[in-house]
């Protein structure tokens, strides 16, 4: 591994598990000192010894629920001081459920809009206040191909992954002036425990192998883009083909969604 994240601060939400654990030990193999924030201590701390050997550099823990803006405000100072200065922030936490909206509950649809959106957006602005001082940084938000091709069963996170994706284009303008870039990831299926909860029954994970990601492929490519003025990464190829075609041709998109992606 490289040395190019050297002396760089790199924080990372949902840094427990799947995407969130994979960018933890790609930076920390890069030289990075990390910083971890989840909900689950005992997992952090592991991930956070992993990453302190891939690194030689210090790795923080932070467990927090980031559905609570006093939680995320009191994790955001001890960040502070602990660290003279934080170079990037990876929005990588979030979770959904798959189920027909008008059969759902909606304390669901509130959880998932407070972590996936309120959260991400609270913490961001803690953070990019910094960067703004700083004049240099980079904001690394998690959004979804969901966000922007409907399928079936996923109206409250598909809506709420629309939402990271539309703050983040805007944020992207405001902060411009100030040095710090943004990036929106959007990503079709991933091997993670995401689907835990998400697909209790299996059968979307079952219907959608072929579009399957790796989670350290996908912490790979975007740290690959790391410092680059790159607006989106959207993977797999094939389904971000499909969201530029959506738009292009909604009607016969809306047809073919329900014909063959609405696998769920």
């Amino acid at each position: 591994m490289s040395d190019s994240l050297r002396n760089k601060v790199v924080v990372v939400t949902g840094a427990s598990s799947g995407i969130g654990r994979s960018i933890v030990l790609e930076t920390a193999g890069r030289g990075a000192t990390t910083i971890l924030i989840a909900r689950n201590k005992e997992k952090l701390e592991e991930i956070s010894a992993e990453a302190k050997e891939l690194s030689g550099a210090d790795s923080f823990v932070f467990p927090t629920d980031l559905g609570k803006s006093d939680e995320i405000e009191k994790t955001f100072k001890e960040i502070i001081a602990s660290v003279q200065h934080i170079d990037f922030l990876v929005n990588a936490a979030g979770f959904g459920k798959f189920e027909n909206f008008m059969d759902s509950n909606m304390k669901d649809a509130t959880n998932m809009f407070q972590v996936n959106v309120l959260g991400l957006m609270y913490l961001t602005r803690l953070v990019g206040r910094v960067m703004m001082e700083q004049k240099t940084g980079q904001i690394i938000n998690f959004g979804s191909i969901a966000g922007k091709v409907p399928t079936t069963k996923s109206a409250a996170y598909s809506a709420s992954k629309a939402a990271v994706i539309q703050f983040s284009n805007v944020l992207r303008l405001e902060l411009k002036p100030f040095g710090v870039k943004v990036m929106t990831v959007n990503l079709g299926p991933v091997y993670t425990n995401f689907f835990n909860i998400a697909d209790q029954t299996g059968e979307y994970v079952k219907n959608v192998q072929e579009f399957m990601l790796d989670p350290d492929d996908v912490a790979w490519q975007v740290v690959h883009y790391f410092g680059s003025n790159k607006r989106e990464l959207n993977l797999p190829l094939s389904l971000a083909v499909a969201a530029k075609l959506y738009n292009l041709f909604p009607t016969i998109g809306d047809k073919i969604s329900l014909d063959f992606a609405s696998r769920k």
